[in-house]
Order: C-alpha cells, then structure tokens, then sequence
C-alpha cells in the first residue's frame, strides 16, 4: 500500500469522526456537566433556596461555611455527604452554590457522572486553566464490589499529578459511610481483618469533611412540609401529611416535597 493510498485512507476517517467537543466558556454559567468528554454549560441552574431547606440545619450549615472558604481563596475540605435517601444531600450541595451566588461569589457548581472517574484526570487539567473556584459533583456514589475503582479516586483526592487542582474540590453523595460496602467476610480473611477495613474506609478517610444525613422523625418531616407550604403560600393538613409519608413507607425532605407539589396542583399553582 503507497503513502498516497495511506493519505486518503487517513482524511477519510478525520472526516467520518466527529469533531472534538468545544470547552465551555468556564466563567461564564453558574454550573456546568462532564460528559468524559468536554465540559457543558448549564444555563438553567435552579437550585432549592437555602433557607426553604429545614431539618438538616447542621449539615447545611457547615457545608456553606466550608464552600465560603472555597470560594474566597482559602483552605476548604473534599466533603462527603452520607446517609439516608431523599434526606437532601443533593439539594443542599446545588442550594449551597446558588445562595453563595447570589451574594456575588464567583464559584461554579461541575456535575460529573459516576461512570466517568476514570476521565477526571483529563477534567483536572482542563481546571487548572482557570482560577474560578469550582465545587466538583458526584452524586449517589458507590462501589458494589472490590475497590479498584475506589482507589484510582483516592489518588485524585490526595497526591500525584493527576490530583485536583488547589481551588477544586470534590462534594461526594453516598448511601454509604464508608462509600465501599462492609461485610462481615472482612473477619474472615486469611491475610489481616485489619487491613481488609482500612482498604475499605480508606477513600471515606480522604474527605475532610463528612458530614450524616439521616431518617426524619415525625416532627421535623411535618416542620419541612410547613416550610414549604408556607413558601407556596398553601394550607396544609399535618394528619394528611403524616398519610402521605406513611404510604411511601418515608419520611424525608423529598416526599415532603412531593406532598406539598400535590397541594400546589390541587390549588392551581406551579412549583
């Protein structure tokens, strides 16, 4: 095969492939998406107002301060938040973003998948061209078996070159204390139990700051439906609020959330 064949082989496929995906423009959105790939803006950024989120005053609270430090230029933790389903991990960490916004701080909310760990050194690089402080999200983190993966973040956290730069720093939602699952095996194991566990609480270990997210009890699920009913300017029934948990078999902020957005489209309204 001559090098002209070789040639026209090689422009065919540069135009079948699709062109690289265009950066988005890092201080100009409020939050932004890793795809693996490039970074998205997202313009439509709405997050819960933070004084709507009740319950969970403590963990909001010090995920605010911590963040503040972050966006002012000073030290600030990886954080992970733990615990229950539907407690507002998720919401408080966008809530958190959005309220230091709009008191005029320039930090950026980035969501990256949890599929994606592996591209994070590529997302690194492309944040140490910028100075904008950005709090990188992954949400509902978890790893089902072995810790391989759990690892590879580990390093990212802490050391080597591929590390995140100084003025990123990683919120990280799970289920899980410890992010890895524990087993009762771990005692079984033929080498060191003791070195089985701190394997395992390792990458929980890297974060500075963790913060419990944990099961309502009846009082504060209904004192979070009020809030919310107040907001919307709505009357509320505490009995049927108590009905509406019980039938999910839940009590958190996200199903009081979904009864007060039931008694918004009862009277009309638009959440």
């Amino acid at each position: 095969m001559n090098d002209a064949l070789l040639i026209r082989i090689a422009d065919a496929l540069d135009r079948l492939a699709p062109p690289p995906s265009a950066c988005a423009d890092l201080a100009a959105s409020p939050a932004y998406m890793w795809d693996g790939h490039a970074i998205q803006a997202v313009d439509a950024f709405t997050p819960v107002d933070y004084d709507l989120l009740t319950g969970i005053d403590a963990q909001k609270s010090a995920l605010l301060e911590n963040s503040r430090r972050l966006a002012a230029g000073h030290a600030a933790h990886d954080v992970l938040l733990w615990g229950a389903r539907g407690t507002g991990k998720s919401a408080v960490v966008a809530s958190v973003v959005g309220h230091l916004q709009k008191e005029g701080q320039n930090i950026a909310l980035l969501q990256c998948a949890t599929d994606a760990l592996a591209s994070l050194p590529a997302l690194f690089a492309l944040l140490r061209g910028t100075d904008r402080p950005f709090i990188l999200f992954l949400d509902d983190l978890g790893f089902d078996e072995g810790v391989g993966d759990a690892r590879t973040l580990r390093s990212l956290l802490q050391g080597g070159t591929a590390a995140r730069p100084p003025h990123v720093r990683l919120y990280v939602t799970s289920n899980r204390r410890h992010i890895v699952p524990r087993h009762l095996s771990e005692q079984d194991d033929p080498i060191n139990p003791r070195d089985v566990v701190d394997d395992r609480m390792a990458l929980s270990d890297r974060f500075g700051l963790s913060l419990g997210f944990h099961a309502l009890d009846q009082d504060a699920y209904v004192a979070i439906v009020r809030g919310y009913a107040a907001k919307l300017g709505v009357a509320f029934d505490p009995l049927e609020a108590i009905q509406w948990s019980t039938q999910r078999g839940s009590r958190s902020g996200r199903v009081a959330w979904q009864y007060v957005v039931e008694l918004a489209g009862r009277h009309g309204l638009t959440v």
